[in-house]
């Protein structure tokens, strides 16, 4: 299906009886492992399997393109039973086109602002056409809700593979008792002392995860950069306020905060 016609396909599905049955039929092959996905308005654009890059290896899953969110988990049988069920909103999605190294061919990143991973499909063809369907729902969702893209996204880690020595200190080496970890900020794989430090990254989580020796220095510098930044604005638009009203004990302000396989071929709808 040709992309500039994906909004047409999903004014026409949106409540249709052929798409409440496809997303019953995903919801069953998730059971109860996997969220609700029939709500109002939503719409199954597509699904397919991608090889995805995990931590140990590549490894296949299942994608389902909604119109809305991107739903992909690992296969236990095939259009049959999957499990460990993710579910990406669009809204916080950007993808970055990857160029072909060797075996690893047709491949894209999918940023959010929680996980950052690589993807990649059978041929150039479905690559194609997975990004400009993820893209074109991507840009048809912030235009009717107004919002602006997500600008900032995780890293995404370093393959096991790619890191013999820690990429930090150079010098540790991995084996079964030296584990490699990974910094939450950049996504380099390191050793226990040179990723000791924690920091609290908001867009991952709530509380302080991992980081490396040099993102845990340059990311308390930067807020402290901010806290100063914070300060002195509100030093000066407290003074501008008092010289404007003639009012020294003005609390406008107290609740200031200072901001801190084989892949098979895809189906598209």
């Amino acid at each position: 299906m040709d992309c500039n016609s994906a909004q047409t396909m999903v004014d026409r599905l949106v409540n249709s009886e052929a798409n409440a049955r496809r997303i019953t039929m995903v919801e069953s092959c998730f059971g109860s492992s996997g969220q609700p996905l029939a709500v109002p308005g939503r719409v199954l654009v597509g699904e397919g399997v991608l090889t995805k890059i995990c931590r140990k290896k590549p490894k296949p899953r299942q994608f389902f393109l909604f119109n809305d969110i991107l739903v992909y988990g690992n296969i236990l049988i095939n259009k049959k039973k999957y499990n460990k069920q993710h579910v990406i909103p669009l809204e916080e999605v950007k993808l970055e086109s990857l160029q072909d190294e060797g075996q690893l061919r047709n491949g894209w990143l999918i940023r959010t602002t929680s996980k950052s991973f690589a993807v990649y499909a059978a041929t150039s063809t479905e690559k194609q056409e997975w990004m400009a369907h993820i893209n074109k729902c991507i840009e048809d969702l912030l235009r009717k809700s107004g919002k602006k893209a997500v600008e900032v996204h995780a890293a995404v880690w370093v393959p096991d593979s790619e890191a013999n020595v820690c990429m930090h200190c150079k010098k540790t080496q991995f084996t079964v008792l030296n584990r490699r970890h990974h910094c939450r900020n950049c996504g380099t794989v390191v050793c226990g002392p040179c990723s000791s430090k924690r920091f609290l990254l908001p867009n991952q989580s709530t509380k302080q995860l991992r980081v490396c020796l040099n993102c845990f220095d340059k990311l308390s510098r930067d807020k402290a950069q901010q806290n100063s930044t914070n300060i002195n604005y509100l030093r000066n638009s407290l003074k501008d306020r008092s010289e404007s009203s003639g009012d020294d004990d003005s609390d406008d302000d107290d609740n200031f905060v200072p901001s801190t396989t084989t892949p098979e071929q895809p189906k598209f709808y």
